[in-house]
Protein backbone atom coordinates (compact mmCIF):
# COMPACT_ATOMS: atom_id res chain seq x y z
CA UNK A 1 0.00 0.00 0.00
CA UNK A 2 1.56 2.84 -1.25
CA UNK A 3 2.19 6.19 1.51
CA UNK A 4 1.79 9.66 0.60
CA UNK A 5 3.26 11.51 3.57
CA UNK A 6 4.90 13.66 1.36
CA UNK A 7 1.42 15.08 -0.52
CA UNK A 8 -0.76 15.00 2.49
CA UNK A 9 1.37 16.95 4.90
CA UNK A 10 2.10 19.89 2.61
CA UNK A 11 -1.70 19.90 2.43
CA UNK A 12 -3.68 22.60 3.67
CA UNK A 13 -5.83 21.64 6.29
CA UNK A 14 -9.47 22.29 5.35
CA UNK A 15 -12.84 22.52 7.05
CA UNK A 16 -16.34 22.75 6.06
CA UNK A 17 -17.25 26.20 7.37
CA UNK A 18 -14.56 27.62 5.56
CA UNK A 19 -15.49 30.27 3.36
CA UNK A 20 -13.30 29.83 0.48
CA UNK A 21 -12.02 26.27 -1.07
CA UNK A 22 -9.01 25.25 0.77
CA UNK A 23 -6.60 25.13 -2.22
CA UNK A 24 -7.38 25.36 -6.53
CA UNK A 25 -8.67 21.89 -7.57
CA UNK A 26 -6.11 22.27 -10.57
CA UNK A 27 -3.79 22.75 -7.93
CA UNK A 28 -4.32 19.23 -6.02
CA UNK A 29 -4.86 17.28 -8.78
CA UNK A 30 -1.46 18.34 -10.56
CA UNK A 31 0.25 17.24 -7.46
CA UNK A 32 -2.09 14.32 -7.12
CA UNK A 33 -0.78 13.72 -10.64
CA UNK A 34 2.73 13.65 -9.74
CA UNK A 35 2.89 11.45 -6.99
CA UNK A 36 0.45 8.48 -7.31
CA UNK A 37 1.68 5.46 -8.21
CA UNK A 38 -0.04 3.45 -11.49
CA UNK A 39 -2.78 1.45 -9.58
CA UNK A 40 -3.71 4.32 -7.41
CA UNK A 41 -4.12 6.80 -10.42
CA UNK A 42 -6.02 4.41 -12.30
CA UNK A 43 -8.19 4.13 -9.27
CA UNK A 44 -8.55 7.62 -9.20
CA UNK A 45 -9.68 7.81 -12.63
CA UNK A 46 -12.31 4.48 -12.69
CA UNK A 47 -13.32 5.65 -9.52
CA UNK A 48 -13.38 9.61 -8.93
CA UNK A 49 -13.14 11.05 -12.02
CA UNK A 50 -15.47 8.75 -13.99
CA UNK A 51 -18.09 10.26 -11.82
CA UNK A 52 -17.34 13.93 -13.62
CA UNK A 53 -17.14 11.63 -17.16
CA UNK A 54 -20.64 10.36 -16.44
CA UNK A 55 -21.68 13.91 -15.72
CA UNK A 56 -20.28 15.05 -18.99
CA UNK A 57 -21.59 12.75 -20.96
CA UNK A 58 -24.94 14.10 -20.58
CA UNK A 59 -23.81 17.63 -21.48
CA UNK A 60 -22.28 15.72 -24.36
CA UNK A 61 -25.21 13.93 -25.51
CA UNK A 62 -27.85 16.75 -25.54
CA UNK A 63 -25.17 19.17 -27.20
CA UNK A 64 -22.31 17.71 -29.19
CA UNK A 65 -20.69 21.00 -29.41
CA UNK A 66 -21.02 22.40 -25.78
CA UNK A 67 -18.57 22.71 -23.69
CA UNK A 68 -17.89 20.18 -20.97
CA UNK A 69 -18.04 21.12 -17.55
CA UNK A 70 -16.11 19.05 -15.09
CA UNK A 71 -12.96 18.17 -15.57
CA UNK A 72 -12.59 13.91 -15.87
CA UNK A 73 -10.67 11.55 -17.53
CA UNK A 74 -11.91 11.72 -21.38
CA UNK A 75 -11.96 14.07 -23.76
CA UNK A 76 -14.92 15.27 -26.33
CA UNK A 77 -13.01 12.45 -29.34
CA UNK A 78 -13.77 9.70 -26.73
CA UNK A 79 -17.07 10.77 -25.98
CA UNK A 80 -17.52 11.02 -30.02
CA UNK A 81 -16.06 7.33 -30.21
CA UNK A 82 -18.43 6.04 -26.85
CA UNK A 83 -21.74 7.49 -28.81
CA UNK A 84 -20.59 6.13 -32.02
CA UNK A 85 -20.04 2.54 -30.61
CA UNK A 86 -23.05 2.61 -28.40
CA UNK A 87 -25.14 3.21 -31.36
CA UNK A 88 -23.48 0.05 -33.38
CA UNK A 89 -25.36 -3.19 -33.93
CA UNK A 90 -22.31 -5.26 -32.13
CA UNK A 91 -21.42 -1.67 -29.55
CA UNK A 92 -18.14 -2.23 -28.12
CA UNK A 93 -17.93 -2.54 -24.35
CA UNK A 94 -14.69 -2.87 -23.40
CA UNK A 95 -12.94 0.85 -24.07
CA UNK A 96 -15.61 2.33 -21.79
CA UNK A 97 -17.30 1.27 -18.73
CA UNK A 98 -20.56 -0.57 -19.86
CA UNK A 99 -23.24 1.14 -18.11
CA UNK A 100 -22.01 4.44 -19.82
CA UNK A 101 -22.38 2.55 -23.29
CA UNK A 102 -26.01 1.46 -22.60
CA UNK A 103 -27.09 4.40 -20.85
CA UNK A 104 -25.74 6.53 -24.35
CA UNK A 105 -27.33 3.54 -26.78
CA UNK A 106 -30.90 4.24 -24.80
CA UNK A 107 -30.57 8.20 -24.55
CA UNK A 108 -32.94 8.90 -27.82
CA UNK A 109 -35.01 6.43 -26.62
CA UNK A 110 -35.37 7.40 -22.76
CA UNK A 111 -34.35 11.23 -22.83
CA UNK A 112 -38.08 12.74 -23.60
CA UNK A 113 -39.98 10.28 -21.57
CA UNK A 114 -41.86 12.10 -18.22
CA UNK A 115 -40.15 11.80 -15.47
CA UNK A 116 -36.61 10.78 -16.72
CA UNK A 117 -33.75 12.44 -14.84
CA UNK A 118 -30.49 11.32 -16.55
CA UNK A 119 -28.50 13.01 -13.83
CA UNK A 120 -29.98 10.91 -11.22
CA UNK A 121 -30.06 8.00 -13.22
CA UNK A 122 -26.29 8.17 -14.67
CA UNK A 123 -25.11 9.02 -10.69
CA UNK A 124 -27.17 5.82 -9.43
CA UNK A 125 -25.37 3.49 -12.50
CA UNK A 126 -22.41 5.18 -11.39
CA UNK A 127 -22.37 4.09 -7.91
CA UNK A 128 -23.95 0.54 -8.57
CA UNK A 129 -20.60 0.15 -11.18
CA UNK A 130 -18.11 1.94 -8.21
CA UNK A 131 -19.24 -0.76 -5.70
CA UNK A 132 -19.38 -3.84 -7.23
CA UNK A 133 -15.70 -3.68 -9.24
CA UNK A 134 -13.73 -1.53 -6.81
CA UNK A 135 -11.34 -2.97 -5.18
CA UNK A 136 -10.59 -0.58 -2.70
CA UNK A 137 -12.92 -1.26 0.33
CA UNK A 138 -12.85 2.43 1.84
CA UNK A 139 -14.11 4.01 -1.71
CA UNK A 140 -16.69 0.93 -1.89
CA UNK A 141 -18.38 2.36 1.47
CA UNK A 142 -18.42 5.52 0.18
CA UNK A 143 -20.25 5.52 -2.61
CA UNK A 144 -22.35 2.96 -0.70
CA UNK A 145 -23.32 5.45 1.92
CA UNK A 146 -23.89 7.80 -0.78
CA UNK A 147 -26.41 5.65 -2.01
CA UNK A 148 -28.26 4.72 0.95
CA UNK A 149 -28.44 8.24 1.82
CA UNK A 150 -30.57 8.86 -1.42
CA UNK A 151 -32.62 5.94 -0.63
CA UNK A 152 -33.32 6.77 2.61
CA UNK A 153 -34.31 10.14 2.11
CA UNK A 154 -36.30 8.89 -0.88
CA UNK A 155 -38.01 6.60 1.44
CA UNK A 156 -39.18 9.05 4.08
CA UNK A 157 -40.09 11.75 1.19
CA UNK A 158 -42.62 9.17 -0.30
CA UNK A 159 -43.40 8.27 2.81
CA UNK A 160 -44.48 11.43 3.96
CA UNK A 161 -46.61 12.19 0.47
CA UNK A 162 -48.17 8.39 0.84
CA UNK A 163 -46.21 7.41 -2.61
CA UNK A 164 -45.54 4.04 -3.35
CA UNK A 165 -41.89 4.31 -2.17
CA UNK A 166 -40.68 0.44 -3.65
CA UNK A 167 -41.54 2.69 -6.82
CA UNK A 168 -38.24 5.31 -6.44
CA UNK A 169 -35.56 2.89 -4.50
CA UNK A 170 -32.96 2.61 -6.19
CA UNK A 171 -30.91 -1.01 -6.56
CA UNK A 172 -30.68 -4.13 -4.19
CA UNK A 173 -29.35 -5.17 -1.04
CA UNK A 174 -30.52 -5.18 2.26
CA UNK A 175 -31.00 -1.54 3.11
CA UNK A 176 -33.47 -1.01 -0.13
CA UNK A 177 -35.07 -4.21 0.78
CA UNK A 178 -35.99 -2.78 4.17
CA UNK A 179 -36.81 0.54 3.00
CA UNK A 180 -39.57 -1.51 0.47
CA UNK A 181 -41.20 -3.41 2.56
CA UNK A 182 -40.57 -2.36 6.59
CA UNK A 183 -43.30 -0.23 8.17
CA UNK A 184 -41.46 0.92 11.05
CA UNK A 185 -40.40 4.36 11.94
CA UNK A 186 -36.35 3.51 10.88
CA UNK A 187 -37.14 0.74 8.80
CA UNK A 188 -35.38 -1.40 10.73
CA UNK A 189 -32.57 -0.07 9.61
CA UNK A 190 -30.64 1.54 12.81
CA UNK A 191 -28.49 -1.51 13.65
CA UNK A 192 -27.65 -1.27 9.60
CA UNK A 193 -26.88 2.41 9.09
CA UNK A 194 -25.18 4.64 12.31
CA UNK A 195 -25.95 7.81 10.21
CA UNK A 196 -29.98 6.88 10.20
CA UNK A 197 -30.84 8.92 12.86
CA UNK A 198 -28.97 11.94 11.15
CA UNK A 199 -31.10 11.04 8.01
CA UNK A 200 -34.27 11.34 9.64
CA UNK A 201 -33.06 14.74 10.93
CA UNK A 202 -32.25 16.14 7.82
CA UNK A 203 -35.45 14.59 6.08
CA UNK A 204 -37.48 16.66 8.68
CA UNK A 205 -35.24 19.84 7.00
CA UNK A 206 -37.99 22.46 5.33
CA UNK A 207 -35.22 24.43 4.17
CA UNK A 208 -33.90 22.38 0.86
CA UNK A 209 -30.46 24.70 1.14
CA UNK A 210 -30.18 23.47 4.83
CA UNK A 211 -30.87 20.57 3.92
CA UNK A 212 -28.24 20.25 1.09
CA UNK A 213 -25.77 21.56 3.33
CA UNK A 214 -26.51 18.66 6.50
CA UNK A 215 -26.15 15.98 4.23
CA UNK A 216 -22.52 17.47 3.10
CA UNK A 217 -21.89 17.76 6.97
CA UNK A 218 -22.86 14.19 7.56
CA UNK A 219 -20.82 13.06 4.03
CA UNK A 220 -17.85 15.49 5.41
CA UNK A 221 -17.90 13.67 9.02
CA UNK A 222 -18.01 10.37 7.96
CA UNK A 223 -15.04 11.27 5.20
CA UNK A 224 -12.90 12.15 8.92
CA UNK A 225 -13.87 9.17 10.74
CA UNK A 226 -13.26 6.92 7.95
CA UNK A 227 -9.78 7.90 7.33
CA UNK A 228 -9.09 8.59 10.92
CA UNK A 229 -6.46 5.19 11.45
CA UNK A 230 -5.41 5.98 7.48
CA UNK A 231 -3.85 9.84 7.05
CA UNK A 232 -1.42 9.07 4.90
CA UNK A 233 -2.82 6.07 2.47
CA UNK A 234 -4.69 6.64 -1.11
CA UNK A 235 -7.82 7.04 1.27
CA UNK A 236 -6.97 9.95 2.72
CA UNK A 237 -6.35 11.30 -0.97
CA UNK A 238 -9.54 10.70 -2.23
CA UNK A 239 -11.25 11.56 0.79
CA UNK A 240 -9.61 15.20 -0.01
CA UNK A 241 -10.90 15.39 -3.33
CA UNK A 242 -13.59 14.88 -2.08
CA UNK A 243 -13.95 17.62 0.23
CA UNK A 244 -12.25 20.10 -2.29
CA UNK A 245 -15.34 19.31 -4.44
CA UNK A 246 -17.60 19.73 -1.48
CA UNK A 247 -15.54 23.39 -0.89
CA UNK A 248 -16.32 23.78 -4.17
CA UNK A 249 -19.95 23.39 -4.57
CA UNK A 250 -20.16 25.87 -1.78
CA UNK A 251 -17.92 28.60 -2.60
CA UNK A 252 -20.44 31.10 -4.00
CA UNK A 253 -22.48 30.70 -1.14
CA UNK A 254 -23.35 33.67 1.05
CA UNK A 255 -20.16 33.79 3.07
CA UNK A 256 -20.49 34.62 6.88
CA UNK A 257 -24.16 32.83 6.86
CA UNK A 258 -23.29 29.83 5.04
CA UNK A 259 -19.81 29.47 7.59
CA UNK A 260 -21.96 29.97 10.55
CA UNK A 261 -24.52 27.29 9.33
CA UNK A 262 -21.83 24.83 8.50
CA UNK A 263 -20.30 25.60 11.54
CA UNK A 264 -23.45 24.87 13.51
CA UNK A 265 -24.45 21.52 11.73
CA UNK A 266 -20.55 19.99 11.90
CA UNK A 267 -20.78 20.82 15.64
CA UNK A 268 -24.62 19.38 15.99
CA UNK A 269 -24.10 15.95 13.93
CA UNK A 270 -20.57 15.40 14.68
CA UNK A 271 -21.21 14.61 18.44
CA UNK A 272 -18.40 13.57 21.59
CA UNK A 273 -19.24 9.59 20.57
CA UNK A 274 -17.80 9.60 17.09
CA UNK A 275 -14.31 10.71 18.52
CA UNK A 276 -12.75 7.86 20.08
CA UNK A 277 -12.18 8.22 23.51
CA UNK A 278 -8.44 8.01 23.37
CA UNK A 279 -8.11 10.73 21.32
CA UNK A 280 -10.13 13.27 23.11
CA UNK A 281 -8.31 16.20 24.31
Amino acid sequence: MANYYCLIAGLPDIELADTQPGMPMEDFIEQMNDTLDYWDAKMMANYFFLLRDCQNLITFLKDPEAELKYEGAMNKEQFTDLVKSATEMNFNVHRYPQFMSIFAREWAFNKDKKGYYPEDEILYLFYEYAINTCKNEFVREWYQMNMNINNVLTALLARKYGWNISDYIKGEGDVQDKLREENSADFDLSRDLDYLKELIQIAEQEDPVKKEKMIDALKWIWLDENTFFNNFGIEAVFAYLCKLEIQYRWANLDVEKGKETFEQIVENLRGEARVPSEYKV
